[in-house]
């Protein structure tokens, strides 16, 4: 019996990353308006956006989600209702939400789409899944504090379609219900404002002691109390599938293109070659490398497992010994080469690696001429601009220019 393929879910946090999504490998992609999501410092999309973004996705047979998973309050009842309005018409596949409120309102104004229970309403036993399956939910994002044999159950009894997180950052606080942001700047995680002061450094003092800041590790940035690693579960593929979860979600509305293009190709690598052959499947050294060549806060699997040192803060230095800059991504090619939109400074005769969405590891490549968009040959390429890259290798839009740096 062959095994059941879970979808793939990314996260778009404004049009140019759900393409990149879309390229890399993506089943469905989870994305936002301007309010109403728990991640307002991201782009997000315009309303033109989503309909734009919900017409491209359908077109290469990817699913779209929508966020409206606050925490509301009284004086946005009638503005929420009228954004359900709106974004309905656009037909996107699902929406998330975590407040019953806005289920309710969501129910009564767009019945014909599916909602799919935000990680924030903290969905910890089977028997909360089938409370949800009674009020019309169609699928559950698991609690970020549970173990994979509790989603196992959940999955196996709950009746509803089930959705975790596989990689990317996690709450210090238990499924995002932090008050820290809110209690010393004002900024309410729960709406999306969080200041994330559980990545800011911390020394202890003692009351009678004002002034006397003692390290509470020999590091000496100071301690980090509450700073919580992130998540990879890209070795545990194979479980993963097996427990019959629906949804493999990354997190990261936030972050960047060449973080997204990494993470999503991956896991759909990964996935594919499991469900295809899981006799045969083996991680392969290029997935494990590639993560590490991302910006990361140091790998861990979370709760899944049952291991304390896995969920414990992380002490050690947050930048890892090397990684891949994105130095640029490619628009088009015609006759005069690629033409690149720049992100980071680079020179002719650069060494350089091409992130695409053809299976394996990056290519290896150089920088053999850099014409601007006048036709004149020059040295160097600077942020924002955008030139015509004579390169030795065939690529195609949206593939990743990348330098590795020390």
């Amino acid at each position: 019996m062959s095994l059941k393929k879970p979808e793939l879910l990314a996260p778009a946090g404004n049009y140019e990353k759900l393409e990149i999504a879309i390229k890399y490998g993506a089943d469905a992609v989870y994305l936002a308006g301007k309010e109403f999501s728990l991640r307002s410092y991201s782009d997000n999309f315009s309303l033109t956006d989503i309909e734009k973004g919900i017409e491209f996705a359908h077109n290469n047979n990817v699913k779209v989600y929508v966020a409206c998973n606050i925490y509301s309050r009284n004086n946005e009842q009638e503005e929420i209702a009228n954004y359900l309005e709106k974004i309905k018409k656009m037909k996107p596949d699902a929406f998330i939400i975590s407040d019953p409120g806005i289920i309710m309102l969501a129910q009564g104004i767009a019945p014909e789409i599916d909602i799919h229970l935000s990680t924030q309403s903290n969905t910890t036993n089977y028997n909360t899944v089938k409370f949800w399956k009674k009020l019309g939910i169609t699928r559950v994002n698991t609690a970020r504090e549970l173990s994979l044999k509790d989603i196992e159950i959940i999955a196996q009894k709950g009746g509803l379609e089930v959705e975790a997180f596989v990689h990317g950052a996690m709450c210090i606080s238990q499924s995002g219900r932090c008050l820290l942001s809110s209690f010393m700047i004002n900024r309410d995680a729960n709406r999306g404002l969080c200041s994330h002061p559980c990545r800011w450094k911390y020394s202890l003092v003692e009351e009678k002691r004002p002034g006397e800041y003692v390290n509470v590790t020999e590091d000496e940035r100071g301690s980090y109390f509450f700073n919580s690693k992130d998540l990879n579960l890209i070795e545990h593929i194979p479980e993963l599938i097996e427990s019959g979860l629906d949804s493999l979600k990354i997190e990261g509305r936030i972050k960047g293109i060449n973080y997204l293009a990494s993470v999503v190709k991956v896991y759909r690598e990964a996935i594919d070659l499991y469900t295809e052959s899981p006799k045969k499947y083996k991680v392969k050294n290029h997935w494990l490398k590639e993560l590490t060549l991302i910006n990361n806060r140091t790998y861990c699997t979370g709760f899944y497992f049952g291991n304390q040192d896995e969920v414990i803060p992380n002490y050690e230095d947050l930048k890892p010994n090397a990684v891949q800059n994105l130095i640029g991504k490619i628009l088009e090619t015609d006759d005069i080469g690629y033409k690149v939109i720049v992100r980071n400074r680079f020179f002719k005769n650069d060494k350089i690696k091409v992130f695409t969405s053809q299976k394996g590891p990056s290519n290896d490549d150089v920088v053999k001429k850099i014409t601007d968009l006048k036709g004149i040959e020059i040295d160097v390429a600077q942020p924002n601009m955008q030139v015509y890259l004579s390169l030795n290798g065939v690529y195609n839009s949206n593939d990743l220019i990348r330098i590795l740096s020390e």
